[in-house]
């Protein structure tokens, strides 16, 4: 077996060149934390079962079962797996490598005296031969560049357990808002049944007058213009709350007709008030955040990997072989080798330091990525609650609305069958009443989505623990 040696008084220079390994400098981002947030903060911490406390048992049971159906996150826990090989992989070279080899060596002659290079001859026709071999190599890490490499993967395990989480998120806070997009249509759907009902109930009125002589064919015609516009709006609700059903069965990772959603009252539902706490602890509450943090720590790895491959490269291989004619014999002729090797690049047309401009590259992208989600995230904060704060106040002065549109149909209504008032009247306290009836039911699906939006801007009770126990 023949080993290329390198020269002993070699090997303390590379162990000199070795404490000159490359060891990047942390990369800061430049965004500092605003100190508060501009919207009202207080309220209650979000925790990680964060639907309960929209006080919908369907709800909950929806959220579990898209957390086990989802054929996405199932798809990003496979992704998560494939990581984790992946670290296991770039990990080997940090330990010697052992390989056993077995050989068995058959020569024989068909015809003619055989020549110098064969084992045979006319003499003897067949040889053959045994050979076993125990061989163990190892790559010295001079440059640090095995265990970068080892540092990438494990990093890049933990940015996709990251995106896991993220995805979660994401997918939870989906169904959520599909849910009350849901249940709002079919609210909607409700109050234009009974608006419905309530415009032919005066339009028999209006008929009956009519037919009196006490009523115009003008306002009969109004009054029926305005029950064909309510027989209009009811099946766009209807059509919207099958959208919304449709689009749910789609996050669960279920056909539309496997889901069945019970009714529940839409007012029953709970819109909870949400405490964002300081700019800053957002940082540790965001999967996305901490994914591409981790991201850039990797890529920072892949840089020291690429410039590693600039310098030589030293390996020890040590081999125990044996080998005879006999398989019985084997353990006869045991032979011990020891060897170093020394690579180094010359020319290779400047691939390898292209491929340290590429990851040098990739590491800036993924700076301002990070720096990009920073900057995201704190203004999804922001927008959630300037949203909870502004329908809040919307809302306040829309119970009054609503109020009042209530108290002047029944007057205008009652005035109309006394025959103290013409049905112009009762034609707009009945548009005032339907639009502020159904402006309320939109104003609460905003105001309950604004919470679901300010969750998942929060992190959704996300905790770093639980990936890391993922990451494992």
């Amino acid at each position: 077996m023949t080993m290329t040696r390198t020269p002993l008084f070699l090997l303390p220079l590379l162990t000199l060149l070795g404490a000159c390994s490359y060891t990047p400098a942390p990369l800061d981002s430049g965004i500092v934390a605003p100190a508060s947030w501009q919207g009202p903060t207080g309220g209650t911490a979000a925790s990680a079962q964060w639907w309960t406390t929209f006080n919908s048992a369907q709800l909950s049971q929806l959220i579990e079962q898209a957390r086990q159906g989802s054929h996405d996150l199932r798809a990003a826990m496979a992704r998560v797996r494939q990581a984790r090989a992946d670290l296991r992989i770039a990990g080997g070279p940090l330990l010697p490598r052992l390989d056993a080899s077995a050989d068995a060596y058959q020569q024989r002659l068909l015809r003619g005296q055989g020549y110098s290079e064969q084992d045979t001859s006319s003499s003897k026709r067949t040889y053959r031969y045994f050979n076993t071999a125990l061989t163990a190599s190892y790559e010295m890490d001079f440059w640090g560049k095995n265990a970068a490499a080892r540092d990438s993967a494990r990093l890049g395990l933990q940015a996709t357990a990251l995106d896991r989480d993220t995805l979660e998120l994401s997918l939870t806070s989906s169904v959520a808002d599909t849910y009350l997009s849901a249940l709002a249509a079919r609210e909607q759907a409700r109050i234009a049944t009974l608006n419905l009902e309530n415009a032919e109930t005066i339009l028999k009125l209006v008929r009956t007058r009519f037919q009196a002589g006490s009523s115009t064919a003008l306002e009969l015609s109004q009054q029926e213009s305005l029950v064909a516009n309510q027989q209009r709006q009811l099946p766009l609700y209807q059509q919207e709350a099958r959208d919304a059903q449709i689009t749910l069965a789609t996050l669960l990772g279920v056909p539309v007709q496997a889901l069945a959603l019970a009714d529940q009252p839409f007012d029953q539902l709970s819109g909870p008030s949400i405490a964002a706490g300081i700019p800053s602890q957002l940082l540790t509450r965001r999967p996305d955040i901490a994914g591409a943090e981790a991201r850039l720590a990797a890529a920072q790895a892949d840089v020291i990997v690429a410039r590693a491959a600039l310098f030589p490269t030293v390996s020890l291989t040590a081999s125990l072989a044996t080998g005879d004619r006999k398989a019985i014999d084997l353990l006869r002729n045991p032979a011990f080798n020891l060897g170093t090797g020394l690579t180094a690049p010359i020319f290779n047309n400047g691939a390898l330091r292209a491929e340290r401009d590429r990851a040098i590259a990739r590491q800036d992208e993924l700076l301002e990525a990070y720096r990009s989600v920073l900057i995201t995230s704190f203004g999804e904060v922001e927008k959630a609650l300037n949203n909870v704060d502004g329908l809040d106040r919307q809302t306040r002065w829309q119970n009054e609305e609503l109020a009042q549109a209530q108290r002047a149909f029944d007057l205008a209504e009652n005035r109309y069958r006394a025959g103290a008032e013409d049905l112009l009247s009762v034609l707009e306290a009945q548009r005032s009443l339907f639009s502020a009836q159904s402006e309320r039911v939109r104003l609460r699906e905003a105001r309950l989505q604004a919470s679901v939006a300010l969750y998942k801007a929060l992190g959704g009770g996300w905790t770093a623990s639980d990936t890391l126990i993922t990451a494992k």
